[in-house]
């Protein structure tokens, strides 16, 4: 299924060590270990019985470590075909019961979620494909949707020359770093009037 060294490791929780196999697609970059380390210490706090949205879920590093760590529930959205069959085998492979899988692009996700009353969201992942331009207005759509819970915390992860001045007024950065070409950022949302 997947090229030789094509493997992410869950970092810690109940699937620690266990390594997935994901497939060559273009602009799917996993969050690599040191950053995903500095992300669920940020996280551990927020993480316990979460409603999680992983809305670019690629390899599946991000949501399989949040479901890891304890997340009530994660829901990966990805478009790609061959990403989502990678997705399932793996679920399968660790029985993750806490994940549901969507093959959807993120966008269509969000407008759908504004005519649903599901659980609200408590913590999101954003980590779009570099250079695309979709991450302003997936995070618009986002604040938008209805399913963020009052309290949110939303990470970000995007290309470090790209210029945050869309982000939505309510949403507070709360950490940040850079390591090479890579910023990432966590937010705390608070709810509108």
């Amino acid at each position: 299924m997947a090229a030789k060294g094509n493997r992410v490791r869950i970092i810690g929780g109940q699937w620690r060590g266990r390594k997935l196999e994901f497939p060559s697609i273009d602009g799917l970059r996993p969050t690599t270990d040191p950053i995903r380390e500095t992300l669920f210490n940020w996280l551990q706090p927020y993480l316990p019985q979460a409603n999680c949205l992983d809305l670019y879920a690629g390899s599946g590093a991000l949501g399989f470590e949040a479901a890891s760590r304890g997340a009530s529930s994660v829901l990966m959205v990805e478009k790609d075909i061959k990403a989502i069959k990678a997705l399932r085998t793996n679920k399968e492979l660790i029985k993750a019961d806490n994940i549901q899988l969507m093959q959807r692009m993120a966008l269509d996700v969000l407008n759908d979620k504004r005519k649903q009353t599901d659980a609200l969201f408590d913590v999101v992942f954003l980590d779009p494909p570099f250079k695309q331009g979709e991450l302003s207005e997936c995070v618009k759509r986002l604040e938008e949707s209805g399913c963020l819970s009052d309290d949110a915390v939303i990470y970000l992860e995007c290309e470090n020359a790209l210029n945050l001045d869309f982000l939505p007024k309510n949403w507070t950065e709360h950490r940040q770093k850079k390591t090479g070409q890579v910023a990432y950022y966590l937010y705390h949302r608070e709810a509108n009037d």
